[in-house]
């Protein structure tokens, strides 16, 4: 189970690369639209601001991919750091939102699981 945990958390990782790589025009994807807008479109942050967004969505891809590794080790602060980065994914999901709805969800599936981590101890516990 902590292994499918982990590829999970791994692919969330990298799903957050896109939006480091779009707002940095590294790249330019079809579906994900360089906008300086964030909060359904509500704020324009500008080019500086927008590229602070994309350094979070950078910073939360590296941080999953950290905490697959945490998890595949049975670390004892991979709880820790995986509740931290879904929580702020779930931040930047909101920030993003709706080009990053997928990712809502897919944190409601990480708080899920790791709220029944007392039960079946799918990451390593900090006690």
């Amino acid at each position: 189970m902590r292994f499918l945990l982990a590829a999970m958390l791994a692919a969330h990782g990298v799903a957050h690369i896109p939006g480091f790589v779009v707002s940095w025009r590294v790249g330019a994807l079809r579906e994900l639209p360089y906008t300086t807008t964030i909060l359904a479109e509500r704020f324009d942050v500008g080019d500086a601001g927008i590229r602070v967004v994309g350094l979070l969505w950078l910073l939360a891809g590296l941080g999953f991919l950290n905490a697959a590794v945490l998890v595949t080790m049975r670390v004892p602060s991979a709880y820790r750091v995986t509740l931290f980065m879904t929580i702020a994914s779930f931040a930047l999901c909101a920030v993003g939102w709706p080009d990053s709805r997928i990712g809502l969800w897919v944190n409601v599936v990480l708080a899920a699981l790791l709220a029944s981590n007392a039960r079946w101890a799918i990451v390593a516990s900090a006690n």
